[in-house]
């Protein structure tokens, strides 16, 4: 008999979220956000985005972001369609 799990579509798919941090984070740190978009915007913040799995994951670049030193602005889940326009 044929799984047929393997063709449903993910019931749970990753969460994206916009990060926004103040300050122009360094290229070097790509890396450690990998899987994050990171963006630097004009009035001199970083915005990170991408997909979250849940929210260890999200927790976990928090840290990163605390670590780092820089102040969080703000963490936003995006919707599908803003996440769409985002890439």
């Amino acid at each position: 008999m044929a799984n047929r799990q393997e063709n449903k579509p993910d019931a749970n798919p990753p969460l994206v979220y916009e990060i926004r941090i103040k300050g122009h984070l360094d290229r070097q740190w790509a890396a450690w956000f990998a899987g994050m978009t990171i963006t630097w915007a004009d009035n001199g913040e970083t915005v990170l985005t991408g997909p979250v799995v849940d929210q260890a994951a999200l927790y976990g670049l928090l840290r990163k972001v605390r670590d780092l030193g820089l102040p969080l602005i703000a963490a936003t889940q995006l919707s599908p369609g803003q996440a769409d326009a985002s890439e």
